[in-house]
């Protein structure tokens, strides 16, 4: 089974296609009435620098992100370590966060997810390599 669905498989961010936009694109609303935040450049050693410098190469390849010139709102790059002693790229969007709805559901609790699951007969389970660009930001809200 596993061999036959290997067309499913990518090596690396270059393979991934994302989900189709005619199926779903998340749309950005932001509060009009707050002013955009352009936050002060933070500085990294050569290092780092090395390593965001190659991220962003791969994101700009694959076409998971765009170079923008004049953008409203500005937004830092945070290094995270792996515990395999890489590190993992993240954006600083909490004052980006602050501009945007809040939805308040509640997530479910675990035992009623496994509950849910009583009686099924085929169980299966997806992680999305790089799941934050596999659905498109909508053009408007670039």
């Amino acid at each position: 089974m596993f061999v036959a669905q290997c067309k499913y498989l990518c090596v690396g961010s270059q393979d991934l296609e994302g989900i189709n936009p005619k199926v779903i694109t998340h749309h950005l609303n932001i509060d009009p009435s707050i002013k955009p935040v352009k936050q002060k450049k933070r500085h990294f050693g050569p290092e780092k620098d090395k390593i965001i410098q190659t991220e962003v190469d791969k994101l700009m390849a694959a076409g998971h992100i765009e170079e923008i010139q004049f953008p409203e709102w500005l937004s830092n790059v945070v290094l995270v370590p792996k515990p395999v002693g890489k590190w993992r790229m993240c954006i600083d969007f909490r004052d980006l966060n602050k501009a945007c709805p809040k939805y308040f559901y509640p997530l479910p609790r675990i035992d009623q997810l496994v509950d849910s699951t009583s009686g099924c007969e085929l169980l299966s389970m997806m992680d999305a390599t790089q799941g934050y660009h596999q659905i498109i930001l909508a053009p408007e809200d670039r």
